[in-house]
């Protein structure tokens, strides 16, 4: 191996952070460097990779709902002697892993809870000699807030701390500046990396089948359980009735709403909590009925599904509102807003998409990669600075 890196992901709600932190990790394991992978979350069962990632999982912390209340793995309030053991376990992987970088998700744009370990790891990067790159992970787009105060004190650490900001998105599709207006003040540590999606699979042999499922998927965490009734009931009402439908609910949604979703599911409507092949499964549908998270939207664009998308937006969330307008305007997907959600409106959004072709959006996906080589390089001091292009040209989902 070539250096060593230490990737600190925490997520919350659903897990779309933590599998992007992993795909960037087995990237980076073949380039060649060592990965430390420090998970913050709720254990993961079947987090497989690279044999040079090592896993460190801290004492799990994840929000209660979306008001954001933090709470352990027993589901009680984080208190200070938690924040303790998980602060000193942070430093002491930091140690062992002796990394040439430091990637931190998210932080200082989101995650500002967490400064109780986060601001001592950022000293002890600091204090080391050499002192490792430290470097800002976050996704196309950040969660809005009118607030100046906080939008100064986010540049102000990115400045003092960081060496480089990777932004995993497309600039031709969402610029930065869309949810952070005062991106150009940091435009010199600013690099977009493009899109990190799953690994490509090969694509389907054949036409894809007119008569195939509906696939409704209500994310990684337990957000989605609104938008599941919802179809649920779309379906028993006659919304089309001659296709089978699958209902897939995540792996965190309460065993209780599970045994709900089940015991109503009519006959040709299947319930699980998830598919490993779920790429697979978009590809052959009929129409996909999901959320706008990050991760889902890659999955719908590589599949080419014709695409309803309900975007969260519950207590001021605004990412997935503005990805799914921006798909809605380009014609990928059809748009129904939570505030709107209705099994009534959610059934002709579902009757629309499945009367249109698919539609093509060209966005660079290969941010994986791109990030992998752009850590690598300033890790093996070869010419990367902040603001470092690496890599050419556009990986293109078609």
């Amino acid at each position: 191996m070539s250096g060593a890196a230490l990737i600190y992901v925490q997520y919350l709600l659903g897990i779309g952070h933590l599998q992007r932190a992993r795909w960037i990790a087995e990237a980076l394991a073949r380039e060649g460097v060592a990965v430390t992978l420090v998970c913050g979350g709720d254990p993961i069962s079947g987090l497989t990779g690279h044999p040079a990632i090592r896993f460190v999982q801290l004492e799990p912390v994840r929000a209660l709902d979306a008001r954001f209340e933090l709470i352990d793995g027993g589901g009680n309030p984080v208190d200070d002697a938690l924040r303790e053991r998980r602060r000193a376990a942070l430093l002491d992987a930091f140690a062992a892993a002796k990394p040439d970088a430091v990637v931190i998700e998210g932080f200082p744009f989101a995650r500002r809870a967490f400064r109780f370990e986060l601001d001592p790891l950022i000293a002890a990067v600091r204090a080391s000699q050499p002192r490792p790159r430290l470097i800002c992970s976050v996704r196309d787009i950040i969660v809005m807030r009118d607030d100046p105060a906080r939008d100064r004190w986010v540049l102000e650490r990115v400045r003092a701390d960081f060496d480089a900001l990777l932004v995993h998105g497309d600039s031709e599709f969402i610029p930065f500046e869309a949810s952070f207006p005062a991106a150009a003040e940091i435009a010199d540590r600013l690099v977009y990396t493009g899109y990190v999606a799953a690994p490509a699979e090969p694509p389907a042999p054949g036409p894809r089948d007119p008569g195939g499922e509906v696939i409704v998927s209500g994310g990684g965490g337990p957000a989605g359980r609104v938008l599941l009734a919802a179809a649920l009931q779309a379906r028993k009402q006659g919304c089309l009735p001659d296709s089978p439908w699958r209902l897939l609910t995540g792996a965190n949604l309460p065993q209780d709403d599970f045994a709900a979703l089940s015991r109503a599911a009519p006959t040709g409507v299947t319930i699980e909590r998830f598919r490993h092949d779920f790429r697979s499964l978009l590809r052959g549908c009929r129409v996909s009925v999901s959320q706008a998270g990050y991760n889902t939207v890659l999955d719908v664009l590589a599949a080419r599904a014709r695409a309803v998308l309900v975007p969260f937006a519950a207590e001021r969330e605004t990412e997935q509102l503005l990805r799914a307008e921006k798909l809605a305007a380009s014609g990928a997907a059809e748009l129904v807003r939570e505030s709107d959600l209705s099994p009534e409106s959610l059934a002709r959004a579902i009757e629309r998409a499945a009367a249109r072709e698919p539609i093509s959006v060209a966005i660079d996906a290969d941010g994986a990669a791109r990030s992998a080589r752009l850590i690598a390089a300033m890790i093996h001091d070869d010419g990367a600075a902040p603001g470092f292009a690496v890599g050419s040209g556009r990986s293109i989902i078609r």
